[in-house]
C-alpha cells in the first residue's frame, strides 16, 4: 500500500522508486509536461523522500510535430529542476495517443519513512491542495471551463508537493499519501486500512472556487463514479449534499498531500505549510474504528 517502492540500503537511508504517466489533460504542451512531472514526483514527497533523478516515459504519434514533444519534455525538465532532480534520459515509443510521465528515483536520508496506512487514533488530518481538478479539466475538455478556472486548476496541478513535504520532518507525522486518481474519499479509505476510522469535516475541505457550478452543470467524471463504486459501504457520505459527494470522489491529477499528525502539533504544522500552500486546511481527525472506515460529517 506504499506510494512508492522502498529499498533499504542502510538503517537511516532508503531508496524510493516510482513511475507515473498519462495522456494530456490540458492544451498547452509545456504545461502538460510540468503537470505530469509534478504528479510523478509526488509519490517520493508523500513518503518523506527527496527526488534524485528521473527518466522520461514518452508515447508520441508519428503524425505530430516534434516541437510539441520538445515542449512537453521541457516542461518536465523545468519541474525536475525545481525539485532538485536530474532528468537522466528515458524511453520513447510511437503510439496513437500522446502520453508522458516519469520514472523517479528518490532517497530518504534521515530514516523517516511515511506510509499511507499508519494513522494514529487522535491524530488530526490535513489536506494541502484544493479538490476539483478532475471536474474542472473535464469541463475544459468540453470547452465549458472559463480561462480563469482552468488557470486555477493548472496552477494547482503544476505545484510541487515539495514545499509541504519539507515541513513534515519537524513534526510528529504518522501517515501521509498524495491524493490522486482515487480521490479524497478512497485515499482516506486506504489510509484507514480497516483499523481506524477517518472522520472528515466536509465544511473544511478546500476546493477550486467555482467547482459547484461545474458539478451542477453535470461535469462529474467517470473516474469519480468508479471511486464511489469501489468504496461501497466502507464509507459514509449520506449526510453530504450531492455536489460535495461528487467532489470527494473526484479523481485528482497532481493533488495535494493528505497527512495525519499529532493533534497537539497539527495547528503549527498547518501554519508552516500554509506559508507556501495557502489552500491547505485541517479537514478531520482519526478516531476509533466505527461501522464505516471513512465518515464525512
Amino acid at each position: 500500500m506504499d506510494d512508492a517502492a522502498v529499498y533499504r540500503i542502510a538503517d537511516d537511508r532508503l531508496i524510493l522508486s516510482t513511475i507515473d504517466f498519462f495522456p494530456p489533460m490540458v492544451e498547452d504542451a509545456r504545461s502538460f509536461g510540468r503537470i505530469a512531472a509534478a504528479n510523478a514526483l509526488s509519490d517520493v514527497y508523500a513518503m518523506g523522500g527527496r527526488p534524485l533523478y528521473a527518466l522520461n516515459i514518452v508515447c508520441f504519434p508519428q503524425s505530430l510535430d516534434l516541437c510539441f514533444l520538445s515542449e512537453i519534455i521541457s516542461g518536465g525538465i523545468e519541474k525536475c529542476a525545481e525539485a532538485g532532480a536530474l532528468v537522466a534520459g528515458g524511453h520513447s515509443i510511437y503510439d496513437k495517443e500522446v502520453k508522458y510521465g516519469l520514472a523517479v528515483t528518490g532517497v530518504i536520508d534521515n530514516g523517516i519513512l511515511y506510509r499511507n496506512n499508519t494513522p494514529r487514533i487522535g491524530d488530526a488530518l490535513i489536506l494541502t491542495k484544493p479538490l476539483g481538478i478532475g471536474i474542472i479539466t473535464a469541463a475544459g475538455r468540453g470547452g465549458e471551463a472559463s480561462s480563469e478556472d482552468m488557470a486555477e486548476a493548472i496552477q494547482s496541478m503544476e505545484r510541487l508537493n515539495k514545499y509541504a513535504a519539507e515541513k513534515l520532518a519537524a513534526f510528529d507525522v504518522s501517515a501521509c499519501t498524495d491524493v490522486t486518481g482515487f480521490g479524497l474519499a478512497v485515499h482516506a479509505l486506504e489510509m484507514a486500512a480497516g483499523v481506524v476510522t477517518i472522520e472528515i469535516n466536509s465544511g473544511s475541505i478546500p476546493y477550486l472556487k467555482n467547482i459547484k457550478r461545474y458539478i451542477d452543470d453535470d461535469y462529474p467524471t467517470g473516474g469519480g463514479a468508479r471511486n464511489r463504486a469501489y468504496a461501497g459501504s466502507k464509507l459514509d457520505v449520506s449526510g453530504l449534499p450531492a455536489w460535495v459527494q461528487e467532489l470527494v470522489f473526484d479523481p485528482q491529477t497532481s493533488g495535494g498531500l493528505l497527512i495525519t499528525a499529532d493533534a497537539g502539533q497539527a495547528a503549527d504544522l498547518l501554519h508552516a505549510i500554509r506559508r507556501d500552500d495557502p489552500a491547505a486546511a485541517m479537514i478531520g481527525r482519526v478516531i476509533e474504528r466505527q461501522a464505516c472506515e471513512v465518515v464525512f460529517i
